[in-house]
């Protein structure tokens, strides 16, 4: 099944292939399978497996959508591809990594349930979801292949799927993530003349490009401040110049009349985003104050908040005590700076945490999970769910 979802390209917006698939693979295990389509060529899948009543409800959640979308000329990596390959007892190949391995270990584990002749209080659902990759429509950037950062799951929760807890299978190295940063993206422009190279003269600091490199001196000593002031569990709140532009490649006799630069920054989820982004603001107006004839402009066009899960919650306990009977010792604890559904899904009231398979960190060659990894948390996520569901019989 890993090798089979693999070999299925989704990148974000051209989910529906993986999406057929896993609403064959809900159904084989006869589960309550709902289509929800999205958007045109774009659907979740959501699998229940019905329980006797009593108990709560978990769910499995993962993204069928891609990090990359394996035509990028740069990666050349196997596991940059959605091609299989099999190869010193790890699975290469786009996803498997983030994320679908999980969404084939929480297929298996409810196999495994099933097997076991186990019937359950609770539900278990197994959610495959569209849109969840940090990516967002700006500007001419429309479209579905643009429409991420939790798409598919605002929509789950806002048609009815509402479990009581919810496990993430993000790449974390088997670690237990009870926190991450959350994400806000920020573009700060501002405008210059537009006159051609030859009657420029004099005037050559009026080019836009040259006014944000000049703006760069301010911002970059905001984003040191940042990135020290707002650390959080032993990690730098980054701040990325994600990027740049200005001008016209296609024209460059003629000075650039605006330029954009756009940052991502990571928040932490002791910070509320609206005090975030007063933070950077006020950065903004010094800015203006300092040049108020240089049509500055200052946008949030991203803002996903951190989210957390309490060290008590009976989901850890639960994990801590089965990931110890499967491998001996008990998962670390890590926070992380990248974001995840977990944002979507705890603002409604849904506690949620990240605890997936995932074999180290990617390389020149891409993506790959060890092959026993994916086997050592299926086991896990099958005796967790029986755990929290509550066994019947």
């Amino acid at each position: 099944m890993a090798s089979d979802v693999i070999n299925i390209p989704s990148p974000t917006g051209e989910e529906l292939h993986m999406a057929e698939y896993m609403q064959s693979a809900l159904r084989q295990l006869g589960l309550n399978v709902t289509w929800q389509e999205v958007e045109e060529g774009r659907a979740n899948v959501v699998g229940r497996w019905n329980g006797a009543g009593a108990g709560k409800n978990l769910m499995f959640n993962g993204h069928m959508d891609t990090s990359n979308t394996g035509r990028e000329d740069f990666l050349t990596g196997i596991g940059y591809k959605p091609s299989a390959v099999v190869k010193n007892g790890s699975i290469y190949g786009l996803g498997i990594y983030n994320m679908k391995g999980a969404l084939v270990c929480y297929t298996h584990a409810v196999r495994a349930l099933q097997r076991a002749g186990v019937k359950l209080k609770g539900d278990v659902i197994i959610a495959a979801v569209a849109g969840e990759i940090e990516k967002t429509q700006w500007g001419d950037f429309k479209g579905k292949e643009y429409r991420g950062y939790g798409f598919g799951t605002h929509y789950l929760v806002n048609h009815g799927v509402l479990p009581d807890m919810c496990i993430l299978g993000e790449p974390t190295d088997m670690h237990v993530v009870l926190e991450h940063f959350g994400s806000m993206w920020v573009r700060i422009s501002c405008t210059g003349i537009y006159v051609h190279t030859a009657f420029c003269e004099g005037r050559e600091e009026m080019n836009s490009i040259r006014r944000m490199h000049e703006l760069m001196e301010t911002i970059l000593k905001w984003i040191a401040n940042w990135e020290k002031n707002a650390t959080h569990g032993g990690k730098k709140a980054l701040v990325n110049l994600g990027g740049i532009h200005g001008g016209h490649a296609w024209r460059a006799s003629r000075t650039p009349e605006k330029t954009d630069l756009f940052l991502d920054v990571r928040v932490p989820p002791t910070i509320p985003m609206n005090d975030a982004r007063r933070n950077v603001q006020q950065m903004f107006f010094e800015l203006e104050k300092k040049h108020p004839d240089w049509g500055l402009e200052f946008e949030t066009y991203v803002s996903v908040p951190g989210a957390c899960v309490s060290e008590e919650h009976e989901m850890i306990k639960a994990i801590d005590a089965n990931h110890e009977h499967i491998m001996g010792r008990r998962p670390d604890r890590e926070v992380v700076t990248w974001c995840s559904d977990a944002s979507v899904l705890s603002r409604y009231g849904i506690e949620t945490v990240n605890y997936g398979p995932s074999s180290g960190p990617r390389d020149k060659d891409g993506e790959k999970v060890q092959i026993k990894t994916l086997v050592d948390i299926t086991k896990i996520y099958a005796l967790v769910a029986a755990e929290l569901c509550g066994v019947q019989s």
